[in-house]
């Protein structure tokens, strides 16, 4: 049963990965590594897949031995955050907890991803 709902959950990451790279508001990169965490442990002909694959592969690759999210990434991600957060939390009346809730889970996202490394360390 846990087999079964892995991949799921991996079938339902890939697709919302696939639907990222159309929609720019969607993140791409996380729904993939998601569903390569899942294929991990549900499936290694998908998993062996998704490191073939020749757009994701270095990615999921570096990530699962290093811990690496590449320079571009994190900038794209980190501006994509800072522009989806900026206009409602300027713009639009609610209450002030939750703003102050948006902010803190903003700067926590932030700081994961650029206390990870950006290219991967030798060992």
């Amino acid at each position: 049963m846990k087999r079964v709902l892995l991949l799921i959950m991996g079938g339902v990451s890939l697709l919302l990965a696939a639907v990222g790279v159309l929609l720019p508001l969607l993140p791409t990169t996380p729904f993939v590594l998601v569903a390569a965490w899942c294929f991990a442990r549900s499936s290694t002909r998908f998993h062996h897949y998704l490191l073939q694959h020749r757009l994701f592969g270095a990615l999921i690759r570096d990530w699962e031995r290093y811990g690496v999210i590449p320079f571009r990434i994190k900038c794209l991600s980190t501006s994509m955050m800072l522009v989806m957060v900026s206009y409602p939390l300027i713009f639009r009346d609610f209450s002030l907890w939750l703003k102050a809730g948006v902010v803190i889970t903003i700067l926590v996202a932030l700081w994961y991803i650029w206390s990870r490394p950006s290219v991967p360390v030798s060992r």
